[in-house]
């Protein structure tokens, strides 16, 4: 078993797992609320998470899994598959596109890859740190270097946030910024940044199947990732090298 299995084997996931999301919302689902009117899952993030979760039982049985949507098996390997079934499910049930299905695998605490799939585009994005990103099988361009004056922000912020120390280490953030999106979906904004569409993403508290994903992505085109602590929450960001170091400073001021 190689990485390029393991690549083989995750953009095989999230095709099957996005074009079965894609197919039940044309069929048409209802959304519940989790923790917010933002916060809101669907059977097809259930079904889809299901399909990822018993294929691997089969192919990589002794991985562990992390879901989502609660999928939770403990591996024997120290590999663990973490899967985001749909990432932007506010998107996916409003009918916006901008989502997708997203994995990555970790190995102890490395990251060895992620894999998003756009199933509004038919685009499979695969990368790691040690695995180039490609798109559709096509390798992504190394991104180009830029500072965060010159560059595309993605970001999020829930509204209630925008007051007290978060909002003010948000704000310093977004301050530096040339331009400024809130897209919806972290792992389709790593794919915009891959691509170099976009150029650095930052966001506080994101679960390990928000950020593990597109994190490879970022750094297989030639990116960077930090973690800053701030204002009592966690921050991640990824992207172009500078960039990224001016959001560190940032939110460290």
């Amino acid at each position: 078993m190689t990485l390029h299995d393991d690549a083989a084997l995750a953009v095989r996931l999230v095709r099957e797992a996005g074009a079965l999301a894609h197919r039940m919302r044309a069929g048409g689902l209802a959304a519940e609320r989790k923790t917010s009117i933002s916060d809101v899952v669907t059977a097809a993030d259930h079904a889809a998470e299901r399909l990822v979760v018993d294929t691997l039982a089969t192919e990589r049985p002794t991985d562990g899994v992390l879901g989502e949507e609660g999928a939770d098996r403990a591996g024997t390997t120290g590999r663990t598959w973490v899967i985001d079934p749909v990432d932007g499910t506010y998107n996916f049930v409003s009918g916006l596109d901008w989502w997708c299905s997203a994995l990555a695998l970790t190995d102890g605490d490395d990251l060895v890859l992620g894999a998003v799939y756009h199933p509004a585009t038919d685009r499979a994005f695969v990368g790691g740190p040690d695995l180039p990103t490609t798109v559709n099988g096509a390798p992504l361009p190394r991104l180009v270097d830029r500072p965060l004056a010159e560059g595309c922000l993605t970001t999020y912020l829930h509204p209630p946030s925008y007051d007290g120390e978060v909002g003010a280490a948000f704000a310093r953030m977004v301050r530096g910024a040339a331009t400024l999106r809130m897209l919806g979906s972290a792992s389709m904004d790593a794919t915009a940044i891959a691509s170099g569409e976009l150029h650095v993403r930052c966001q506080h508290s994101l679960p390990a199947w928000d950020d593990l994903p597109g994190a490879a992505l970022i750094l297989g085109a030639g990116g960077a990732t930090v973690r800053v602590e701030a204002a009592g929450v966690s921050w991640t960001a990824a992207g172009v090298p500078t960039a990224v170091a001016d959001v560190a400073a940032a939110l460290a001021e």
